[in-house]
């Protein structure tokens, strides 16, 4: 600090110091009150600087996994903090919870997410095999009668399950190339139809 913000420092100190030894003097009969009041008045004030500091994390916490319909036929997504995109659309009237993956073929169901959609991974006939990162997969080829996301309703899609161990399903480009546009920026998926 050069010497002459540090004497800009020091006049406002003294200056701080001569008001509130006035203040202090003129209302030395409640000081308990006072104390009570700045105190409270203190509080306040880091009530109200720590929610303007914290407003754009409680924003983008409060908007993550919220899908927005933005018009008729058109939903954007928010990307996550890990990178990717969420959706949540109703198989068969369950709520299925995808990543969307632009890299897998297919809409790709875990077993759990298959039958919470009304399909039995036991009774499914396991004769495709799929390339995963995790190596060689058995899986069903299925069809989900209704699959809703946003105001648009598709019937009978084509989806396989997974035979695997996979913690959620995937939105793969058979269910994406349903909608007429596809459009990623500014961290934000839009689909279109």
């Amino acid at each position: 600090m050069s010497a002459e913000n540090t004497a800009s420092v020091l006049y406002l100190v003294l200056i701080g110091l001569a008001v509130a030894g006035w203040f202090f003097m003129q209302n030395r009969d409640g000081l308990g009150k006072l104390v009570q009041m700045a105190m409270i008045w203190g509080f306040i004030f880091l009530g109200v600087v720590a929610g303007y500091g914290l407003w754009n994390d409680v924003q983008r916490q409060t908007m993550r996994d919220q899908m927005v319909q933005i018009g008729e036929g058109q939903i954007a997504v928010p990307r996550q903090p890990d990178g990717h995109y969420y959706l949540t659309l109703e198989l068969n009237g369950a709520p299925v919870r995808f990543v969307v993956d632009t890299g897998a073929t297919d809409m790709v169901l875990s077993e759990a997410d298959a039958a919470r959609a009304g399909l039995d991974p036991d009774t499914l006939n396991y004769i495709g095999r799929a390339r995963t990162a995790n190596g060689e997969v058995r899986t069903a080829p299925v069809q989900i009668d209704t699959v809703k996301l946003g105001d648009i309703t598709d019937t009978n899609v084509r989806a396989s399950v997974n035979g695997g161990e996979m913690p959620g399903s995937l939105l793969g480009m058979g269910y994406l190339e349903r909608w007429g546009r596809i459009e990623i920026s500014n961290g934000e998926l839009r689909l279109s139809r």
